[in-house]
């Protein structure tokens, strides 16, 4: 479950950074009051602490598959 969880808050921050880069517009700074409001801050903090969760997804299905081929007998 924590997986998806910010493997969907990084989705919502890919976005934001697409939008920033095309039409120089930052979502989240424009919800919540300028890209130096202590809860925009707070809201770029999570969105990168949930990319650094997420590389652990690279090395996490692999140890998946091999322990489901381990104990299927592959």
């Amino acid at each position: 479950m924590l997986d998806k969880i910010a493997l969907l808050l990084l989705i919502v921050g890919g976005l934001n950074w697409g939008l920033v880069g095309i039409f120089q517009f930052d979502l989240v700074a424009f919800l919540f009051g300028g890209s130096a409001a202590i809860i925009s801050r707070i809201v770029y903090v999570v969105i990168a602490l949930c990319a650094i969760w997420c590389v652990s997804l690279f090395f996490k299905d692999s140890e998946m598959v091999e322990d489901t081929r381990a104990r299927m007998g592959r």
